[in-house]
Formats: structure tokens, sequence, C-alpha cells
């Protein structure tokens, strides 16, 4: 594995461990995407690892699936998982010294600019098809 892809991988680890502890939300929110746009993965196998990294707590079945379909990067996903522990906990930290009102409206951004970013590549996907 590249020294590049490796940094990414502890970036992407690091933004959704953030988000996680900043918001609550699930890492795929920023994980799947970053696989996807950062790494050229396909949806599926960014979605695999994405369970991946999530596996125990909650997606050990869905895992499975993915893991017999051959979409999961086990690599990818061990490398994010310890360092979306570390982006966890400084997420945490941030969200806490926020109003919660900030907290909302900077989880909104981010969510909206995902949406968009999901719907505009799908809808290029349906139309190069």
């Amino acid at each position: 594995m590249e020294q590049q892809t490796v940094i990414i991988l502890v970036i992407v680890g690091v933004l959704a461990g953030i988000l996680s502890g900043f918001v609550g939300v699930g890492g795929g929110v920023i994980i799947v995407p970053a696989l996807v746009y950062a790494l050229g993965m396909s949806q599926h196998s960014a979605q695999g690892t994405s369970l991946f990294v999530l596996l125990l707590p909650v997606g050990i079945l869905a895992v499975h699936n993915y893991w017999k379909s051959g979409n999961i990067n086990w690599k990818f996903g061990l490398i994010i998982a310890v360092t979306f522990v570390v982006g966890g906990y400084i997420g945490s930290k941030l969200a806490l010294r926020l109003s919660p009102a900030i907290v909302k409206l900077i989880f909104g951004g981010i969510m909206a600019y995902v949406s968009v970013r999901m719907m505009l590549s799908g809808y290029n996907g349906l139309t190069n098809e």
C-alpha cells in the first residue's frame, strides 16, 4: 500500500471519528464518500469497508454479506478503524465546547454537501450508462 493511500485513510478515519464524536453520526457519512471520491473505490466496496470499520457495534451480518461478495478492503478498514477512535475523541471534545446551535449548523452543512455530491454522482452514473 502506498504511503499516500495510508495518509488518506488516516485522514478519513480521524475525520469520521471527529464527526461521530462531534454530532453522533455514524462514520459512514464520511467514510463511504471519501473512499469513493478520494481513493476511487466502487460504491459497494466503500460501503463494505465502512461497515467493516463499524463491524462489532452495528454491522456484523452486513459485513459478512459484503465479505462473501468480495467487497471489503480489510487493510483500508483497519487503518480507518484505528484512527476513527482518535478522531472520535477529538470530535467529542470539540462539540462539547460549542453551542448545540453551532453544531447543528455544521452538521447540516456537511450533510447537505455530501448529499449533493452523492446525488450528482448517481445522476451522472445514470446518464453515462
